[in-house]
């Protein structure tokens, strides 16, 4: 019988995210077929990296090699499966040190991850290739704020936004002039970076796209219906949103988001899990922004799409494992 594979679930991290990565990290180590991986639950915070055994007993990571002592044993790891959603899981930052380590993580490379975690950059490489976006506004803090030219260059309402976070947060649909100041400082507890962008009044979709084994596959698609004004905090995370797979689209429009979404995952290279949303807007997919590590709990979007296309929670995490092990 082969030996089983050590797997270090990480969750936590730096970011407003932690919360929901905890819970993707949980629902990840509860999924892993145990009888092919010992898993390992490792919490990743700015003051400790520690793994959390069945006990919730905490030992420290040893980050000179990923590595922790459990009494007289020393642990190693044969693959990552990383659950951070933010900082420093989605943006680039372990996907550097695990590279530098030599050690398979599940997640896209570091180039990929910083720059899709950077909606701004993300959204300029993608239009070269004819792909739509938003008009969108760019600020960063200690820039002069002149909301005259906010509203020229994109109109209202429009959704004023942290650049680099994810869940929603630092959000918000703007509707007056007199609002955006305040929006504005929402965004900017989250970054020092804001894209202001025009309101697309059109079917939002979120799409899911895998590496399965070994190809490109794009789930089902996912219609959201926001019971807020937007797609916010509370409509992903406390079911205040209708998420309809599959979306209700015509055969074109799906054929259309379809081809799009498999396009940016292969154009920016990616690997691993990616959701990627879009608007459309006169029958025309405008790309909003990808997540590189989606959230993954059973009520998540992406393993709502997996089970759609007939893939279960086991499955879906083994081949990210089975994908990740392929490059070491």
């Amino acid at each position: 019988m082969p030996t089983k594979k050590n797997i270090a679930i990480i969750m936590g991290g730096f970011s407003s995210e932690y919360k929901i990565s905890l819970k993707s990290g949980n629902v990840v180590y509860e999924t892993l077929d145990t009888t092919k991986y010992n898993t390992y639950r490792i919490h990743i915070f700015k003051d400790k990296w520690v793994y959390v055994d069945a006990n919730n007993a905490e030992f420290p990571v040893n980050k000179d090699n990923f590595s922790v002592r459990v009494a007289n044993r020393v642990i190693t790891f044969d693959c990552v499966f990383n659950a951070i959603h933010g900082s420093p899981g989605e943006d680039g930052f372990i996907q550097g040190y695990f590279e530098l380590l030599n050690m398979p993580h599940t997640s896209c490379d570091m180039y990929q991850a910083a720059l899709t975690f950077n909606k701004r950059d993300c959204l300029s490489v993608l239009k070269p290739y004819g792909i739509k976006t938003a008009t969108s506004f760019y600020l960063n803090l200690g820039d002069t704020i002149n909301e005259d030219d906010i509203i020229n260059k994109v109109g209202l309402p429009c959704f004023v936004k942290a650049n680099k976070a994810g869940s929603s947060f630092g959000i918000s649909k703007v509707n007056k002039k007199e609002d955006i100041l305040n929006a504005i400082d929402i965004a900017f507890k989250e970054d020092d970076e804001i894209i202001i962008e025009s309101f697309l009044d059109g079917t939002e979709v979120s799409v899911g796209v895998i590496t399965y084994k070994g190809e490109t596959k794009v789930l089902p698609i996912t219609e959201i219906v926001s019971e807020n004004d937007f797609f916010d905090y509370e409509a992903k995370y406390l079911g205040k949103s209708q998420e309809i797979t599959p979306a209700r689209l015509s055969k074109e429009e799906e054929d259309k988001v379809t081809f799009l979404a498999k396009e940016v995952y292969e154009v920016l290279k990616m690997k691993g899990f990616s959701r990627t949303e879009f608007i459309f807007k006169d029958g025309e997919p405008h790309l909003l922004e990808m997540n590189t590590i989606p959230g993954l709990t059973k009520e998540s979007i992406l393993p709502q799409q997996a089970a759609a296309a007939g893939i279960s929670l086991a499955e879906l995490f083994d081949n990210a494992i089975e994908e990740a092990l392929k490059q070491a």
